[in-house]
């Protein structure tokens, strides 16, 4: 259920080769990644399990539509596996839903079939403009919602995710990221209703969970 992730702006090729290798060790889902990092995420990777999801328009959402989409096809054919791109809160906020649809849907169609989860960056939001967020998401095509991108003034909560899961409905993919720190923390994210994990504390969760 994790996504490990290293998206740090000073992040270095060491510490790419570190998260590859741990993710392998502990079996984790995918490693979360700047597009920058693609590539060479996927020559490390190469005979694993491990999927490789590239963040798109991070971390602020406010790229155009066509950028968006660029990077997308750009990340795909370097071998990205999922895409997580940021809403555009701006326009949410405002009303203009077509424009939030078709800025998601850009991306989905950009990514050919590959799972986009929608970073809605939640505590920028008021609990109205979250669900709608949530109902603009999977009438665009998207498979996930996400609650944050970890750079902003708030990370996910228990409240935020259980809000997200009532509106998006069991089948579809929820994701809790920013500020998942402890396994305590993972377990009420899975309780609240979180299919999916991003975190760059995963190792330490991990290990907690075996002691």
């Amino acid at each position: 259920m994790i996504d490990h992730s290293l998206l740090r702006p000073n992040a270095t090729l060491n510490e790419l080769k570190k998260l590859c290798e741990e993710s392998i060790q502990y079996g984790f889902k995918a490693v979360c990644v700047n597009p920058v990092h693609v590539e060479e995420a996927v020559r490390i990777l190469k005979g694993s399990k491990v999927l490789i999801s590239s963040v798109v328009g991070f971390p602020f959402g406010t790229h155009a539509p066509e950028t968006k989409a660029f990077e997308t096809e750009k990340v795909i054919r370097l071998g990205a596996r999922e895409i997580d791109m940021v809403i555009r809160v701006g326009a949410l906020k405002e009303g203009r839903d077509q424009e939030v649809i078709g800025d998601i849907r850009a991306v989905v169609q950009a990514a050919r079939g590959c799972p986009v989860k929608v970073i809605l960056e939640t505590c920028y939001l008021t609990d109205e403009e979250k669900i709608r967020a949530c109902k603009l998401c999977v009438e665009a095509g998207a498979s996930f919602v996400k609650t944050s991108t970890g750079f902003a003034s708030g990370g996910a909560t228990v409240e935020d995710v259980r809000l997200m899961r009532e509106t998006v409905g069991k089948e579809f993919g929820v994701k809790a990221a920013g500020g998942i720190r402890t396994l305590e923390d993972v377990l009420k994210m899975i309780e609240a209703g979180a299919s999916r994990l991003g975190t760059s504390g995963s190792v330490a969760i991990i290990e907690k969970l075996m002691d």
